[in-house]
């Protein structure tokens, strides 16, 4: 997949689907979807998410937006 058309001003939206079966991003409705194995408690989701983003695109990520919520806003670094 290529995620730099997903990458817009050096941002990138995403929704993120905790506690899946395994780690995985899919292309839906013009956006990206982020399966995490991950459970939503204290940040180990959002730990996982850039870790995932690191290991899986080579992309070093963070959190701009939509700590506490599925929808998030990832600003390349």
């Amino acid at each position: 997949m290529d995620i730099n058309k997903y990458v817009k001003k050096g941002l990138i939206e995403v929704r993120v689907i905790p506690h899946a079966a395994r780690n995985k991003v899919v292309e839906e409705n013009r956006g990206l979807k982020v399966y995490l194995t991950a459970i939503p408690d204290k940040n180990k989701a959002n730990a996982a998410l850039i870790t995932f983003f690191k290991q899986e695109f080579s992309l070093r990520v963070r959190i701009k937006r939509g700590d506490e919520s599925r929808e998030k806003v990832l600003e390349v670094v």
